[in-house]
């Protein structure tokens, strides 16, 4: 017996949908923003351009830290926190692609047990699929979908690979940044860049026999913020403890989040900055769409594969191989790329 194929939602049943809080709506609405078919574009540009009225309230947050650091125990942890206080929460954890092979873990869910069965909450794990910066390639449309759905609160969990951070800070309203004591020299274990980055950081397994080396940690990490200029001027990023396992300090961290965007909406600086992020979206779209354009057609396709094994063979230069390509599609050509 054949299994019967749910026909696909309309833009109206997507919004109708989602404005019920529909969480398979939302999977579903998600799954459409990440194909990569043309059909699929159509639709999902229409989508996201008729909730557009229904987005942008919710507190985004990004929270990135190595491997090991506590991550999802301490964002599941969070969310249960916020949940029992009346908010919805939302996740994307965004997971790590093979170069290899294609495949990714996804094992988000598994990861954050409590917060995924709640019904208050949606975890989404998205694989980066070879993304530079670690991000999904959609989660720029996947956060609108989930405040489209009703979710106040929307994590961005990033891999936490050294470049995805600059990605996630510039979708997000606040950026956490998770690091751990005693792990040889403290002040070595972050580089100058992320701490630049960084909103906040919190010094994660603050507990047991642990919790003076976290405090240290803490005042050092301090220290270093204090001869850096932040990246806001109306907002000097805290160092924090907290321990995702044992739940301490988390109600001080959200009410740090909820500070920091108090803070910056009374001085215009919140608004600019989401301005600021619209604005990136549209150009990081920009670029997805020329890059699909040089394999629009059978000709453009063989024509780039032509280039890029000549690039290969060294027997031409990457920016005239650009402009070659360039030159096939049809567009304007710029004279910046030299010999």
């Amino acid at each position: 017996m054949t299994a019967s194929i749910r026909p696909r939602r309309s833009t109206a049943d997507y919004v109708r949908d989602l404005a019920a809080g529909d969480r398979a709506a939302l999977a579903q609405a998600i799954t459409l923003v990440e194909s990569s078919r043309p059909s699929d574009r159509a639709a999902a540009d229409a989508l996201l351009q008729a909730v557009l009225p229904t987005t942008g309230s919710a507190h985004r947050i990004g929270i990135t830290g190595v491997p090991g650091v506590g991550k999802s125990t301490t964002i599941d942890q969070l969310g249960i926190n916020l949940v029992a206080a009346g908010h919805k929460v939302a996740v994307l954890a965004v997971d790590p692609t093979s170069t290899r092979t294609g495949g990714s873990i996804l094992g988000d869910k598994t990861r954050m047990n409590r917060l995924s069965q709640n019904p208050h909450a949606f975890i989404r794990p998205s694989p980066t699929s070879g993304t530079l910066g670690g991000v999904a390639r959609k989660t720029r449309e996947s956060l609108a979908l989930c405040e489209a759905a009703g979710f106040d609160v929307v994590i961005v969990e990033t891999v936490g690979v050294g470049q995805s951070e600059t990605t996630v800070a510039g979708m997000v309203d606040i950026f956490v940044v998770l690091l751990l004591a005693g792990a040889g020299d403290d002040l070595q274990g972050i580089k100058k860049g992320i701490i630049e980055l960084a909103d906040i950081i919190a010094i994660n397994k603050a507990d047991g026999d642990n919790l003076p080396r976290a405090t240290a940690a803490a005042a050092e990490y301090q220290s270093a913020l204090n001869i850096l200029t932040p990246h806001d001027a109306q907002w000097h990023p805290p160092v924090l403890t907290v321990s995702g396992r044992d739940n301490l300090g988390l109600a001080g961290l959200w009410e740090t989040i909820a500070r920091h965007r108090t803070t910056l909406t009374a001085t215009g600086a919140f608004a600019q900055r989401r301005r600021h992020q619209s604005v990136e979206w549209m150009r990081a779209l920009l670029q997805e769409r020329l890059l699909l354009l040089a394999t629009a057609t059978p000709d453009l396709a063989a024509r780039r594969r032509d280039l890029e094994a000549a690039v290969d063979a060294g027997t031409m230069t990457a920016p005239k191989a650009v402009d070659a390509l360039i030159a096939a599609m049809g567009l304007a050509q710029t004279t910046s790329s030299g010999t």
